[in-house]
């Protein structure tokens, strides 16, 4: 009887994991840390998020679906940038940086359409 609850209870689990909202609200969750910033842009949007000692960024597109460019960079004061890119469907990144006590700089890019930040999180 235990075992069948468990069977069910993890097969609707899953049933809510999928749909299609799903891909959107991981990457929502794929960093950690509050969300701090989100710069949208033509083909999509950059999402900055931080904790105590790091900083997070990914790209989302804004039609996810078909494989595309896609890029992500972040980069803390004093040091070298960290960067993600490739064809994707949905998101380049996460990234992170250790950021205590440093400001950072983020670019997104979307199918040639890009975006930038100044130093922020300061």
């Amino acid at each position: 009887m235990l075992l069948r609850c468990l069977v069910a209870l993890t097969a609707g689990s899953a049933l809510v994991l999928v749909g299609p909202d799903a891909a959107r609200a991981e990457a929502v969750s794929v960093c950690s840390g509050r969300a701090q910033t989100t710069v949208k842009f033509a083909t999509g949007e950059l999402r900055i998020y931080k904790n105590r000692a790091y900083a997070c960024a990914l790209t989302v597109a804004k039609d996810p679906g078909t494989r595309r460019a896609m890029s992500v960079s972040l980069q803390a004061r004093g040091a070298r940038p960290v960067v993600d890119s490739g064809k994707f469907t949905q998101w380049a990144g996460p990234v992170t940086v250790h950021a205590l006590n440093r400001c950072v700089r983020v670019s997104g890019a979307v199918s040639g359409k890009k975006v930038s930040t100044g130093w922020i999180l300061c």
